[in-house]
């Protein structure tokens, strides 16, 4: 037995693994034993990867489209004319429509450097990541207080002593490393408060669970602040030196008692008064978690800016127990790893087709771009025609809200191609398929995983492919050479691609054998608070009041707006996670669907009374973008304002037989309506009805 040590990719955390092999083939797979916070430890998920290497519904082979699209029918194909056929395409459009006629999404990966470049070699503005799907108001909320994204924020739930949870699910959306982080700071004395219209996992766990209206979190927020102020429970001296718009926010948030935000939201005057004061008592080490995925109304970037700002008042950012800045190489006095977007690349001069980062969309990050809106220009032409997609790891049928209009958007592009490892509803639409091998086949690009404690770590090939599949990395290198732009992807092999990373860094492949993993400093690295604080924003403090949102016309501190319930019979549709399944990415995963095979649709005891709606029931769920059915969950544990499902469900695609046709889909009934200051989709916008079915 060989143990092999990598890092899994059942879910977009990343834990280190370790690959126990025997005669090339995988018998089990662990935690890492060496890895700090993980103990060996392994959630099922990535347990769950063992079923995934020999799984007999895998993308086996390159496949070209011979009818029409979502026909199923497809011709097996040798690599040299699948990708002859897609680099003859791509070409096709950028002759005849320019090269920002092509597109790429991404759920973004270790491999990310290789296609922005390959995206920037082309000439193309258009690389999208999943991103605003998930966290992209989050994102410009953070570049708007401390112009550092929300990739380079982390917890300090270890040391901690007391965390607000607003519908982070950590015990069901799981994070093996933090959730264990909590576990033993709880064991310790760390109180935890759970804020959700829905009592998950996490709120059984809580000390505190304080049931929200759903859609009310602002105005939360803003009573917080109201007697955090009022009551001096603030960090004075932190304020003081770090914050700008602090006298603006004491005058603005006057009018929001606890009284009048007992009315909005639900949650009793003296519950919130109580957390503001718990919180000023274990300031500086308390976290108002800033959340995950954070696309559910709107207004996201005021809910997630409040969120920070609470942070703020508390001093807790950088501050043990706190929120902190993610430290890497630089950090450590190393040299980071070398990244092919490091190269001198072809400047592109267009303007992104969805405006993020243009005076039309000026706040969105256009780094990750806003893709939810791709369907709309690709439909429309405008402001010019994207006529090719390049899908690489991700599935926007399945994340970007309306399916349907996002499915008659893909079918007026010209062309379609999906770099994927299983059937995924955005492939089964696609004009050609490359096959990637598993994580278990392949290595990729070396982790910078930056932190507290930076480190890199390693993904390496635990046994051979079993299919004709190949390495994202060696996909895009070979398109790259047919379309002319090779010289910008210098390497041969995955051996290369590392050396060309660690250039420099004096550190080496055979660091990384004993454990997987290299370490980049020993101790915590964390700035000093006095004077060491470094933020990105152009005054050098947390801006309350944000130049980035001025600037650009936008309000810092927008007067709420009463959130109205729902007409008698209608429900506001909640989405959400659980811990058997990744997004949309498992629900076929054998040993996965054998462990959760559908979603259900959680209803109010009282509202289902009303609808006549038994548990166990089949349902018809009703919006205006669509419907379907799944059997419902009558319940006590949801507000009666509000239905839940888990995403990702639903499945169109019969190559996929495990879970097609299984529970319902919620991009199917969602809205394609966006926070346009912060660049998320609006997932919880939609208002439903619900029926029960014969």
């Amino acid at each position: 037995m060989q143990d092999v040590f990598s890092i899994c990719l059942m879910c977009t955390v990343r834990c280190p693994i370790k690959v126990m092999v025997e005669n090339d083939d995988v018998k089990l797979i662990e935690g890492n034993p060496h890895a700090p916070g993980i103990e060996g430890s392994i959630c099922p998920k990535g347990a769950a990867g063992v079923s995934l290497l020999n799984d007999n519904q895998r993308l086996e082979k390159p496949l070209l489209r011979t009818g029409p699209r979502g026909s199923g029918q497809w011709r097996e194909v040798t690599w040299e004319e699948a990708l002859d056929y897609v680099a003859e395409k791509l070409q096709e459009i950028k002759d005849n429509y320019g090269a920002r006629a092509i597109a790429l999404t991404e759920r973004a990966h270790l491999n990310s450097h290789i296609s922005k470049t390959f995206m920037r070699a082309i000439g193309s503005p258009n690389y999208f990541t999943h991103d605003a799907c998930c966290k992209g108001s989050l994102n410009t909320a953070f570049r708007s207080l401390t112009g550092y994204t929300d990739a380079g924020v982390g917890v300090d739930l270890a040391r901690t002593k007391h965390v607000i949870l607003y519908g982070r699910n950590y015990f069901e959306s799981f994070e093996l490393k933090a959730v264990k982080q909590l576990t033993k700071a709880m064991e310790k004395g760390a109180r935890l408060t759970y804020i959700d219209p829905r009592i998950t996992v996490t709120a059984t766990k809580a000390d505190k669970y304080l049931m929200i209206r759903p859609g009310t979190d602002l105005a939360l927020n803003y009573a917080l602040m109201h007697v955090i102020i009022k009551e001096g429970l603030y960090d004075k001296e932190y304020v003081s030196r770090w914050v700008i718009g602090f006298e603006a926010l004491k005058d603005f948030v006057q009018p929001y008692t606890p009284q009048w935000a007992e009315q909005e939201t639900g949650i009793p005057a003296r519950e919130i008064v109580s957390l503001a004061r718990a919180a000023g008592t274990a300031k500086p080490a308390v976290i108002f978690h800033y959340g995950y995925r954070s696309a559910h109304y709107t207004n996201e970037i005021y809910v997630r800016r409040s969120i920070i700002m609470l942070n703020a008042l508390m001093g807790s950012i950088e501050a043990p127990g706190g929120i902190f800045f993610k430290k890497g190489a630089k950090d450590a006095g190393k040299l980071p790893l070398r990244k092919l977007t490091d190269q001198q690349l072809p400047p592109v001069n267009e303007a992104r087709c969805d405006g993020a980062g243009t005076p039309q969309l000026p706040t969105p990050d256009p780094a990750n771009g806003v893709v939810q809106l791709l369907p709309k220009v690709i439909l429309e032409e405008d402001p010019y025609p994207v006529k090719g997609l390049i899908v690489w790891r991700h599935d926007p049928l399945l994340s970007i809200p309306d399916y349907e209009y996002t499915k008659r958007a893909f079918n007026n592009l010209d062309f379609i191609v999906a770099i994927d490892i299983n059937f995924s509803e955005t492939a089964w639409q696609a004009d050609v398929i490359l096959p990637e091998s598993i994580y278990l086949e392949r290595g990729d690009s070396i982790q910078e995983v930056n932190g507290l404690k930076p480190a890199l770590f390693m993904r390496k090939p635990a046994v051979s492919p079993r299919h004709d599949t190949k390495p994202g990395w060696e996909i895009i290198k070979k398109l790259a050479e047919r379309l002319g732009i090779g010289q910008f992807f210098p390497y041969n092999s995955l051996e290369d691609l590392w050396a060309y990373q660690l250039e420099g860094t004096g550190i080496t492949v055979e660091d990384f054998a004993t454990t997987g993993f290299v370490t980049l400093t020993e101790e915590p690295i964390l700035w000093e608070r006095r004077n060491g604080l470094k933020f990105k924003t152009p005054s050098g403090k947390i801006e309350f009041i944000s130049s980035l949102l001025e600037e650009s016309g936008f309000p810092s501190l927008p007067v709420y707006e009463p959130v109205n319930p729902p007409a008698e019979g209608h429900f506001r549709l909640m989405i959400g996670r659980n811990i058997a399944h990744t997004h949309v990415s498992t629900q076929n995963n054998p040993l996965l669907n054998e462990l959760m095979p559908e979603n259900l649709l959680w209803i109010n005891s009282r509202a289902a009374e009303k609808l006549n709606i038994q548990n166990g029931q089949t349902v018809e769920v009703i919006s205006s973008r669509g419907k379907d059915t799944i059997r419902a969950f009558v319940t006590d544990l949801i507000h009666p304002e509000a239905v839940f499902m888990v995403h990702g469900f639903g499945r169109r695609v019969p190559a996929q037989t495990r879970c097609f046709s299984k529970g319902a889909s919620d991009t199917l009934l969602q809205e394609n309506i966006s926070d346009m200051i912060g660049g998320s989709p609006a997932l919880q916008h939609v208002y439903v009805t619900v029926r029960p079915v014969n």
